[in-house]
C-alpha cells in the first residue's frame, strides 16, 4: 500500500489547519520513546505540539495526554502542507528510522524553510550525511545518552567528595582547623580559605586562616579590609595547635607555604599541579581544568546546600575574577557556572571599588626597573627589578611585561629580605611556565604553577658569600638569568 494510503485521519487532525493562535508550533516527525518525551517535556513548557508518527496506537496515546497528534507517514507533504508555513518554528525528525529522517528532512526544508530543524541518526555516518543536507543540529541518542550519565556519575561523585570532606572537617573536633594559604595570599587563596572556613562552621567545627608572608598588594589589602577578612600571620609552627591542617591554594607542603617539605597533612585543594613534589594527604583534590580554587570552594558549598551570606559571594567572584584575569585566562565552564551563581548574591559596589586600586610608589618604581634592566632572548624576555619591600610588585611587573609586542614569556626576579622572588607568565602554547620554573629553580628553593602562570622563591642564603649588597645582586641575576635560559633551552651566549 502506497503511503497515502496509510493515512488514518480524525476529528483531531483539524489541528493542522490554520490556527487563529499567534505562538509557534514545534513539530515532531517520528514519536518512539525519544519524540515522546520531548514532546511531554515541551508540552510542560507551555509550547504548542503537533506530531505526526505512522503507528495509530502511539497516535492515540498522545492524543489521550492532550497532544495533538495525527497519523501518517512523516516525509508525506500531504500532510505536512495542511500546516501554516509561518507558525513552524522548529521542526524535530526524531524517527528511529535514518532513510525516513533524510527525505523528511528535504520536504521539510521545502515546505518550511524558515523553520529551525533537528533531525535525529543512528551513527556518525548518517549524522555527517544529515548535516550536509541542511540539517541545524543532528543528534545521536547514543552520544545524548553518554554525555547525560556521565554528567550524572559526575554529580554523584562530586557530592560523595563533598561529603567526605565534610567527614574530616568534622574529624577536627575541639581541636580545629587549621586552614593554610600560600605565603603571601592573593584573592583566590584568601577567599577559598573563607569558605573552608564557612564549610567547617557548618559542622560546628572552628577553623582559622593562617599565612606566612605579607599581604602585600594594595588591591590585596583593600579586598581583606573591605570584606573584614579574619587572616592570621604566623611566624613559625602555629598551625601545630590544630587537630587537622587544610593547604588551599597550593598544593604541596614546603612550595610557598610554612609546611615543612613532605609533611602529610590532611586536605590539600588546589587547582595547580605539584610540579613533581610527593605529597601526601587525607583528602586531595587538585582540579587543574578550572581556573581558580574559588571555584572548586563553590562547588563545594553548592552539593553541601550551604547557604552564604554577601561577603562570601563577593570573596568568591572576586577570587574567580582575579585568578582567570576577568574569564580571559585558563577560563572553563565550571569557572563561568560558578560565576552565574555567584553574581546575584555578590557586594558590586565593593567589586567595583577593588576593579582600579591605587597603584603604589614602589609599584611604579619597580615597573620602571623591569623595563630598564629587561634582557630578551627571541619570544622570551627576563628582568631584575633589584631590591623589594613589597614582593606583590614582582607579579604585577609579570602582568605588564607580557603585554609588549613580541615577547610570549615573561620572568621578573627581585631581591626581599632573605629570598629572591620570582613571578612567570606566558602565552606560548609550547610551553609550560610552571614546569620551566620548577625545572629551574625547584632543587635551589621552591617552584611551581601551571602552563601559563607560576612562581618561585631562592633563599638568599645561597649567596652568602656576597661582601654587600650590590655583589648580591650581581651575583644572584647572574645565577637566575643563567638557570631561566637554561629551562627554557635558549643559548646563553649574548644575541
Amino acid at each position: 500500500m502506497s503511503k497515502e494510503g496509510k493515512i488514518i485521519t480524525s476529528g483531531n487532525d483539524a489541528s493542522l489547519q490554520k490556527s487563529k493562535t499567534k505562538g509557534p508550533i514545534y513539530l515532531i516527525l517520528g514519536c518512539g520513546s525519544v519524540g515522546f518525551t520531548v514532546a511531554n517535556e515541551l508540552k510542560k513548557l507551555g509550547r504548542e505540539v503537533v506530531v505526526i508518527d505512522r503507528d495509530k496506537d502511539r497516535v492515540k496515546t498522545l492524543r489521550d495526554q492532550n497532544l495533538e497528534a495525527i497519523t501518517g507517514w512523516i516525509d508525506n507533504p500531504k500532510i505536512l502542507e495542511k500546516l501554516e508555513q509561518s507558525r513552524v518554528g522548529t521542526v524535530l525528525v526524531l524517527s528511529s528510522d535514518d532513510d525516513s529522517n533524510k527525505n523528511s528532512l528535504d520536504v521539510v526544508k521545502s515546505l518550511f524553510p524558515k523553520a529551525y530543524i533537528v533531525t535525529r541518526a543512528a551513527d556518525p555516518i548518517h549524522k555527517e550525511e544529515l548535516e550536509e543536507s541542511g540539517a541545524d543540529m543532528v543528534l545521536l541518542p547514543s552520544n545524548v545518552i553518554a554525555n547525560a550519565t556521565i554528567r550524572y556519575l559526575e554529580r554523584i561523585e562530586s557530592k560523595t567528595h563533598a561529603k567526605e570532606l565534610l567527614n574530616i572537617i568534622q574529624g577536627a573536633g575541639e581541636g580545629g582547623l587549621a586552614i593554610i594559604a600560600h605565603d603571601n595570599p592573593d584573592p583566590d587563596a584568601i577567599s577559598s580559605s573563607l569558605a573552608l572556613k564557612e564549610i567547617a562552621k557548618t559542622v560546628g567545627v572552628e577553623a582559622e586562616i593562617l599565612h606566612r608572608g605579607e599581604i602585600g598588594h594594595q588591591s590585596n589589602r583593600a579586598f581583606v579590609n573591605l570584606l573584614k577578612i579574619d587572616a592570621k600571620k604566623i611566624k613559625g609552627d602555629e598551625y601545630k595547635e590544630y587537630s587537622k591542617i587544610a593547604l588551599i591554594d597550593a598544593a604541596a607542603p614546603g612550595a610557598n607555604n610554612p609546611l615543612p617539605e613532605g609533611s602529610r597533612i590532611d586536605i590539600i585543594i588546589d587547582h595547580h599541579l605539584s610540579n613533581g613534589r610527593t605529597i601526601e594527604a587525607d583528602y586531595i583534590d587538585i582540579r587543574t581544568d578550572v581556573g581558580a580554587t574559588s571555584t572548586i570552594m563553590t562547588k563545594y558549598i553548592q552539593e553541601l546546600g550551604i547557604t552564604i551570606d554577601k561577603n562570601l559571594s563577593t570573596a568568591l567572584l572576586y577570587g574567580i575574577r582575579t585568578d582567570t584575569q576577568e574569564f580571559k585566562r585558563n577560563t572553563s565552564s565550571a569557572d563561568l557556572g560558578a560565576a552565574t551563581f555567584l553574581y546575584p548574591q555578590a557586594d558590586h559596589e565593593i567589586l567595583t571599588s577593588l576593579e582600579t586600586p591605587p597603584m603604589s610608589l614602589e609599584t611604579l618604581d619597580v615597573l620602571g626597573e623591569a623595563i630598564r634592566n629587561k634582557r630578551i632572548k627571541g619570544s622570551n624576555l627576563i628582568s631584575n627589578v633589584g631590591f623589594i619591600l613589597d614582593r606583590d610588585v614582582i607579579p604585577q611587573a609579570a602582568d605588564y611585561l607580557l603585554n609588549l609586542e613580541g615577547i610570549s614569556t615573561v620572568v621578573v626576579f627581585g631581591l626581599g629580605e632573605d629570598q629572591i622572588y620570582l613571578s612567570g607568565r606566558s602565552r606560548d602554547i609550547r610551553l609550560n611556565v610552571g614546569n620551566v620554573m620548577f625545572d629551574a629553580f625547584g632543587d635551589i628553593g621552591s617552584a611551581g604553577g601551571h602552563s601559563t602562570i607560576a612562581a618561585a622563591q631562592v633563599p638568599l642564603g645561597l649567596f652568602s658569600g656576597a661582601k654587600d649588597k650590590q655583589t648580591l645582586l650581581e651575583l644572584s641575576e647572574e645565577a637566575i638569568i643563567k638557570r631561566f635560559f637554561r629551562a627554557i633551552g635558549v643559548e646563553e651566549k649574548e644575541e
